[in-house]
């Protein structure tokens, strides 16, 4: 286990590591500090418990760590790691939990040059539509997936470090190279988020709106909660990982458009066929379906 745990970005993503940690080891439990570019969330974040020192710079802040965990939106990272690169010690691990991969990868390979060895990219896959460390838990990523995503100059060793502090968290590991991520996430996660924020914001520009959802019930519900994720975030996700996201929602488009003809030439047999397919498959899905978060 890390003597020191360096947390920049306290929020949900953050803020739940350090307290998963906490609840797991106890008086085991490494100094966390934790790092954030205003000042208020890293004081709640003190209040709360969920961390034990806010940190002044990244020199002192860094100083004896043994892990940092990057908590912010994918569109912080390099930024971030610039400014941690001058600071890294020589046995420092650094992962994150952004949401993309690919450029991630591409910022960790421009701030830290020769030592991107050092920084094992992950992806914990465990988010709330709220956010904040107000939202943090210690439960977060029980039984939730996260995926590591491994470069080539990683260590073994190193990958197999970051595996077992996100083990001791209570999430089942799993590894994925980081584009092969990204497309899998772009069509099971960020087109489901992008249609979702989409449709909210097409019935929010109406002249009767509020007749629109004062009259929705529980499946508008269920189908846009995830409208409720963090803008911000959500916007670097699109963004970042737009080359895999627009074949995505081009096919979706596709699909769409099939279902518009059969619906538009009457076609009840075509229509309860693609209903009766998708029933299926989703509910064999289901069957073996466990918790992965966001």
């Amino acid at each position: 286990m890390p003597g020191k745990l360096v947390v920049c970005g306290v929020g949900l993503i953050g803020g739940s590591f350090a307290l998963a940690l906490k609840a797991a080891l106890g008086s085991r439990c490494p100094r966390i500090v934790g790092m954030g570019r205003t000042r208020a969330p890293l004081e709640q974040a003190l209040k709360l418990g969920v961390i034990d020192q806010i940190g002044k710079d990244w020199a002192s802040a860094l100083e004896g760590a043994d892990l940092v965990l990057l908590g912010m939106p994918v569109g912080q990272m390099l930024p971030v790691m610039q400014a941690i690169a001058p600071h890294l010690g020589a046995r420092t691990l650094v992962t994150d939990g952004g949401s993309t991969k690919a450029d991630v990868v591409g910022a960790a390979r421009a701030a830290f040059g020769g030592r991107v060895g050092q920084f094992v990219p992950g992806h914990p896959i465990a988010g709330a539509e709220k956010s904040g460390v107000d939202a943090a838990t210690a439960e977060l990523y029980r039984d939730r997936r996260v995926v590591l995503t491994p470069i080539d100059e990683n260590a073994e060793a190193d990958v197999a470090a970051v595996r077992r502090v996100w083990e001791i968290c209570g999430a089942r590991v799993s590894q994925l190279g980081p584009e092969e991520h990204d497309r899998v996430f772009a069509a099971v996660s960020h087109l489901p988020h992008l249609l979702a924020f989409a449709l909210v914001h097409d019935l929010a520009g109406r002249k009767n709106s509020d007749q629109l959802f004062g009259f929705a019930a529980g499946g508008f519900r269920d189908f846009t909660r995830i409208a409720s994720s963090h803008p911000e975030m959500w916007r670097d996700i699109c963004v970042a990982n737009r080359r895999a996201l627009l074949p995505e929602l081009d096919a979706y488009l596709a699909e769409l458009m099939r279902a518009r003809v059969l619906l538009a030439s009457g076609d009840a047999a075509g229509l309860e066929q693609l209903f009766s397919t998708a029933r299926a498959r989703r509910d064999a899905w289901l069957e073996t379906f466990q918790p992965v978060g966001e």
